[in-house]
């Protein structure tokens, strides 16, 4: 090895030292935030969606509608399943798409 590699070699190590710290360390801020709570949907597979209060949230949701029961009935089924129900009385559907992508056995939108 010649007196340049010699001197570069160390430096080297240091930089892909450095970077793999980073990298290190922004991985486990970024899980600390999903253990905290703050990932609400919890896409990543390996931890369970948080557990909400349906009933409260399908009332919410249900208040406005002319056939209270039924509206309260399906979005139970759709909020147990999904761990998720959007915000407001009608719409905001694309804010939890489990919610809006779960059909009937005719095919027809599930939950309310």
């Amino acid at each position: 090895m010649n007196s340049c590699s010699k001197k570069l070699l160390p430096s080297s190590l240091l930089i892909i030292y450095l970077f793999l710290h980073v990298v290190a360390e922004a991985y486990v801020d970024n899980t600390a935030a999903k253990v905290q709570g703050k990932n609400i949907a919890a896409l990543d597979g390996i931890h369970p969606p948080p557990k909400i209060n349906c009933d409260l949230a399908c009332a919410m949701r249900c208040k406005k509608a002319s056939r209270k029961n039924v509206c309260s009935r399906a979005c139970s089924s759709c909020c147990l399943r999904c761990q998720c129900v959007p915000p407001g009385t009608s719409g905001n559907k694309n804010l939890c798409p489990c919610y809006a992508n779960l059909t009937t056995r005719g095919r027809k939108p599930k939950c309310p």
